[in-house]
């Protein structure tokens, strides 16, 4: 069980590192919150002849259960993208890299308030590597230039975004007993529908940017891969091994982002790179070995 977990959630954490190159290759061909409403639009879209009738079916538990779902799929699809980008106009890539980082001990600390689930100290060992491996890759290799971050409205607007979707990851323990197509269906809406307000905003601001060719190609990647198909085994490796242990993951989204900024982009590959995706996965496993001894 655990080893099809590891196969979704690394999945999901390559194509959300895919996510970070399309975000830097989007620059001046789509501007963000038309990014995030047309990921969406595309996405629901893509989910209707899937979804539409099982949702049909599972309606009255969707109809019970509708204010769960909307917060979800707000938190986690909607307002953690639109922060995400908006940080990045007033801080730095290094920064919100670090911020990012947060997201699991955020989720372990939620975990535990409201759930009472613990964790071991080899887990917390596990965690504290994988964070220096981010920090490693964010740094470009020099941990030194960490001292010399500088904190403002953008990294504080992104603490926003790392409890948003940390709670998504937590919430996703409450989430009612429907299909997986239901679910994705139903969130993917309220997503659509959350986003909207930031799409109106950025056309009444005269910032919107109409997406050329590729912008629409960044667009479509977005939705399938960055929006439908990660976000279905990222809520499946939740359900198989819990919010504690999947979240873990997500710290391997900056160190993917690298390696494909290198394939894709054309960036050269750094011997701090290699180092740094040892030490996230190195903190992965071993936070994951004394994870699965806790379960048992």
């Amino acid at each position: 069980m655990h080893r099809t977990a590891y196969l979704f959630l690394l999945f999901t954490t390559l194509l959300w590192g895919g996510n970070s190159v399309a975000g830097k290759l989007a620059v001046d061909h789509i501007s963000p919150m038309t990014l995030v409403f047309l990921r969406w639009v595309l996405a629901v879209l893509i989910m209707l002849p899937i979804g539409w009738r099982t949702l049909r079916e599972d309606w009255p538990v969707v109809r019970q259960h509708w204010l769960l779902l909307g917060g979800l799929g707000a938190c986690g699809f909607t307002f953690f993208n639109a922060i995400f980008y908006t940080a990045l106009n007033y801080t730095t890539a290094i920064n919100v890299s670090i911020e990012q980082a947060a997201i699991p001990i955020v989720i372990i600390l939620a975990n535990f308030v409201l759930f009472r689930l613990r964790v071991n100290r080899v887990q917390i060992a596990g965690v504290v590597l994988t964070i220096i491996g981010v920090a490693l890759t964010a740094s470009h290799g020099d941990l030194r230039q960490l001292l010399k971050l500088d904190l403002n409205f953008g990294d504080a607007i992104m603490l926003i975004a790392v409890l948003c979707y940390s709670f998504y990851s937590v919430g996703l323990r409450l989430k009612p007993a429907i299909r997986w197509q239901s679910l994705m269906l139903a969130l993917s809406i309220a997503a659509l529908v959350t986003s909207l307000p930031f799409f109106l905003w950025e056309v009444a601001a005269g910032k919107v940017i109409v997406p050329d060719a590729r912008g629409w190609a960044i667009a479509f990647y977005t939705a399938i891969g960055a929006s439908v198909v990660s976000q279905i085994f990222y809520i499946r490796g939740n359900e198989l091994i819990g919010a504690n242990r999947a979240g873990l993951f997500i710290n391997l989204v900056p160190i993917f982002g690298t390696l494909l900024s290198v394939l894709i982009v054309g960036e050269t590959f750094q011997l701090y790179q290699g180092l740094a995706l040892v030490l996230v996965l190195g903190g992965i496993s071993l936070a994951e070995y004394s994870g699965r001894k806790l379960a048992i």
